[in-house]
């Protein structure tokens, strides 16, 4: 995973996964357990997701079966990963649906892992689906930051975060191993120019902790004090206050003109190609998509594809919504196929500057 064309191959952020070994984050939400599709027939579908809204998940696939009989199989990795296991497999493949962050599904249609499925994505709109039904948005989500409460990070800029007393005390996910890592270089490629953006992650390598190809282990750490600032993404962020108690607070670095940005980094589902159990994938795709299903992404902290719900907000007295969040901050929307074919190169030279 280490080189860009292998995880790419395959994806990216957060986990890294790896099937074979003791570390692999799978499990089955059937009775006769299992990740591989096959056992159950067509009352079984698997589902290969970047993870992160993994209660949404539960909550939905346990209606699903209620409603259709049919159970999911969920295998949870980080988004690079996800790809990266669907390639592996051509030969036989596993997944049924998968779900990853951009620019990988991109990368997984690129290389012929996906297939048109078919499923009414009317209520999404057009800048958030392929043209060729190839993939759709699930859920919306942000880049963010996230500092230890010691730090008041209310009015932060990037420029703040090469300071001295932030060495050792600063970590953020490996662009093109985690999704919200090379959300990071993306953003900072925005801003600055790729040549701007590659000088300033030069200078901030003297603070950063090293490598992680895991963004959502940072938390912890950012929670116990061991780091003070780590990147994270919004819903990831939130929900874990919510479910775990954290303290951490979510921030935007600014610029020095005190403007705050963030790129929309959404998770994305298509149908994988030669899906075993196809018909049952696209009948829980169409699920995933209802209205009713999508209700419940604010509660996870996730923005409904569906655009009659992007404004919905938690159930919860006093929780934040997403769109609370980012009220003040400049969202930028990158071309993602842009991105894709020229992220090689990018890493490569990111890897040059930082000596990573």
């Amino acid at each position: 995973m280490r080189n860009p064309n292998n995880r790419l191959a395959r994806t990216i952020a957060r986990t890294a996964l790896i099937l074979t070994s003791a570390t692999a984050v799978a499990f089955s939400l059937t009775a006769c357990g299992g990740t591989g599709a096959g056992d159950s027939g067509d009352k079984t579908v698997t589902v290969y997701s970047a993870d992160g809204v993994g209660d949404w998940y539960k909550t939905q696939f346990a209606k699903f079966k209620d409603q259709t009989g049919i159970a999911v199989n969920l295998v949870e990795a980080g988004s690079a990963e996800v790809v990266s296991r669907v390639d592996k497999e051509q030969s036989n493949p596993q997944a049924d649906v998968v779900v990853t962050l951009p620019p990988f599904m991109q990368k997984a249609d690129k290389s012929g892992l996906l297939q048109t499925s078919g499923v009414d994505t009317a209520a999404v709109a057009a800048t958030d689906k392929d043209a060729n039904g190839k993939w759709v948005t699930l859920a919306g989500n942000y880049l963010c930051f996230i500092a230890n409460p010691s730090v008041d990070s209310s009015k932060l800029t990037w420029d703040d975060l090469l300071k001295p007393e932030y060495k050792g005390k600063l970590q953020y996910s490996t662009p093109g191993q985690a999704g919200d890592g090379t959300a990071v270089l993306i953003l900072l490629q925005q801003l600055m120019g790729k040549q701007g953006a590659l000088d300033y992650l030069g200078k901030l390598q003297a603070n950063n902790v090293g490598p992680s190809s895991s963004t959502g282990k940072l938390q912890a750490k950012v929670d116990k004090g061991e780091i003070l600032l780590a990147n994270g993404d919004v819903q990831m962020n939130l929900a874990t206050v919510k479910e775990k108690g954290s303290k951490f607070n979510v921030f935007f670095p600014a610029s020095a003109g005190g403007k705050q940005s963030t790129v929309a980094v959404p998770y994305l589902m298509g149908l994988a190609k030669g899906a075993p159990h196809s018909d049952a994938g696209k009948k829980l795709m169409t699920f995933l998509l209802s209205a009713d299903a999508q209700k419940a992404l604010p509660d996870a902290y996730a923005v409904p594809a569906r655009q009659e719900l992007k404004d919905a907000a938690p159930s919860a007295a006093g929780a934040q919504s997403p769109a609370q969040v980012i009220k003040n901050v400049e969202v930028l929307h990158p071309d993602w196929t842009k991105v894709l074919d020229e992220l090689d190169a990018d890493l490569a030279a990111y890897t040059k500057a930082t000596g990573s």
